[in-house]
């Protein structure tokens, strides 16, 4: 037993003690190191992705509703042509009161049926003269219109551009084709190189001047030149607004923002039958799409609706990229804040991203994408007029204005909603070639079984065809959109357009021809559809990933080959053999 004055016994460890020149705690007398004395880890420079969630989530939904609003009247300028040129039926204006049919089976010589079986009508064109019998010659006073469908003054009409006149109609639609195309190609460019934000501006301005002035021409001529600008501003404005809202999305709500925008403009083409059906004349109707474009030149004013952060990123501009990651730095937690004025200031005039001319040339891959993408847009869009049209083609019974303008909008928004269901679950290529072939298919079986298709199947397949070309000309810019760099987004997005109104030109030739021909170019775009099927597989894949910001990412976006092996790098372990 020890005292309490023995020292305490020490029981054997097997662990030595430290030596003594390792103590196992500091010296008291060293002093502890200050925060300030660590080195600051170095900070990595800000990506898109950083950029857009650093506005913060109530100021990103905010924009992005900003950027949907405006489809709802852009629908008014883009898809009126239908209305404005819709030719009602007509005849030779009589002297006198309205005539009774007895009179104008007297005063108009009889037209035989353009088909076998057809029966004939008045001629639309032709009246006798002075009331005999003997002689027929063209209409002397004019026409008489009997209007059951749409406007009841459009500019056929009030401008009587029927008969002799009627090559009016079909060169005012390719005029108006020919400034989307225009637009998309000279206002994709300048996004790219003035900015999202002024090109907007400056896409809106000329959207309503144009506008005011459409709804003032006092001659044909005047107005398809007007039609042209207005044409080309307003393809400007969806364009602008288009990557303007995919800039501001991270991967999961990219196709979301985007089908909110085609429900948007869904609802813009229903709201212009109403209005058409209310007013009744071509210059409100149109007036009726301008005016309100007047209340988005708030846009321009700063903080409203501010440069694309992607695009600001591409900038020259140091000052701001560094102010950006001081306050990054400092303060990571605030970011809903309405302090962030890095983001909300434009460019100065002289920043513009930097692109390389000889770079592009040689981005094969980028070229390749915009190759495929761009012959995708062609075939589905000029596709979509041979579904709508086939019925009245074969049978030469065409449906009501009505019907194929309401069949066209509900298939416009049928293949959004079938878009959302699948897109992010099936992936981008994978849906746009099932779409493709679908088309494809569809067309194949139209003109194979024409003769023995019943009118039930003829359009059901008409329906199938046009859906599928619908939601394949939707995906293609959405495609397009995800896998062009920032640099060169707004270019090659119109470029896709631009060939996707290349393939809209078909509808008014064939018009013009009075569909003469329509079996062989339905024939072609049919062939060059499944054509398109192979070239898709070409194409990378674009789910949830970021959007690529110079030439070198986007040449990164490539198929992986087909022949590539996947290979497990992580060894087995080797295990005991039990029986040894």
């Amino acid at each position: 037993m020890t005292s309490p004055d023995s020292p305490p016994l020490v029981s054997p460890s097997p662990c030595p003690a430290p030596p003594p020149s390792l103590p196992s705690s500091p010296a008291p007398s060293s002093p502890a190191p200050s925060s300030s004395s660590i080195p600051a880890p170095p900070s990595l420079p800000p990506t898109g992705e950083v950029m857009v969630l650093a506005l913060g989530r109530k100021k990103q939904r905010v924009l992005i509703a900003l950027s949907i609003l405006p489809n709802l009247f852009l629908a008014f300028l883009l898809s009126s042509d239908p209305l404005i040129t819709l030719s009602p039926p007509h005849h030779c204006r009589l002297p006198g009161p309205s005539p009774s049919p007895e009179a104008l089976n007297a005063s108009l010589p009889w037209e035989k049926g353009a088909r076998p079986g057809e029966t004939g009508s008045p001629s639309q064109c032709k009246q006798y003269a002075n009331g005999s019998q003997s002689a027929v010659v063209d209409c002397e006073s004019g026409w008489d219109y009997n209007v059951t469908e749409g406007l009841k003054n459009n500019i056929v009409t009030e401008w009587d551009l029927v008969c002799g006149q009627y090559w009016l109609v079909p060169v005012e639609e390719v005029c108006f084709i020919l400034g989307v195309l225009t637009g998309c190609l000279s206002l994709g460019y300048t996004a790219d190189r003035l900015g999202r934000s002024k090109t907007l501006l400056i896409s809106l301005t000329l959207s309503v001047v144009f506008g005011v002035l459409v709804c003032v021409s006092p001659y044909p001529s005047i107005f398809i030149v007007m039609r042209f600008c207005l044409a080309a501003a307003s393809a400007g404005v969806y364009l602008t607004l288009y990557i303007a809202r995919l800039e501001l999305c991270e991967p999961s709500l990219r196709l979301v923002a985007t089908m909110l925008a085609g429900f948007m403009t869904v609802a813009g083409e229903l709201l212009l039958l109403a209005v058409a059906l209310g007013c009744q004349s071509w210059r409100g109707l149109l007036g009726a799409g301008a005016a309100p474009l007047t209340l988005f030149l708030s846009y321009g004013v700063p903080g409203v609706f501010p440069e694309s952060p992607r695009w600001l990123l591409l900038s020259e501009r140091s000052a701001d990229m560094n102010a950006f990651s001081e306050r990054r730095n400092s303060n990571r937690d605030l970011r809903d804040d309405e302090s962030f004025t890095e983001l909300d200031s434009e460019p100065a005039p002289s920043s513009r991203p930097h692109l390389s001319f000889p770079e592009l040339f040689h981005s094969k891959n980028i070229w390749k994408n915009i190759c495929v993408l761009g012959f995708t847009s062609f075939i589905s869009h000029g596709i979509s007029h041979c579904y709508s049209s086939f019925r009245g083609d074969v049978r030469g019974t065409a449906p009501s204005f009505y019907w194929t303008y309401l069949l066209s909008v509900s298939a416009g928004g049928g293949a959004w909603v079938l878009l959302w269901a699948t897109v992010d679950r099936c992936g981008r290529r994978g849906i746009l070639l099932l779409f493709m072939t679908t088309t494809g298919l569809a067309s194949l079986i139209l003109l194979g079984l024409m003769e023995y298709l019943s009118e039930t199947a003829i359009t059901v397949f008409s329906v199938l065809g046009l859906f599928s070309s619908q939601a394949t000309a939707s995906l293609c810019i959405l495609f397009t959109a995800e896998i062009m760099p920032t640099v060169i987004r707004g270019t090659g997005v119109g470029v896709v357009l631009a060939l996707g109104c290349v393939g809209r030109l078909s509808s008014p030739i064939m018009d013009l021809r009075n569909h003469y021909g329509y079996f062989l170019h339905h024939v072609i775009y049919s062939s060059l559809a499944l054509l398109a099927v192979l070239s898709i597989l070409l194409l990378p894949e674009s789910k949830r990933k970021p959007l690529p910001q110079t030439l070198g990412d986007g040449e990164q976006y490539r198929r992986p080959p087909l022949g590539r092996r996947r290979r497990d790098n992580v060894p087995l372990l080797a295990t005991p053999n039990p029986e040894t």
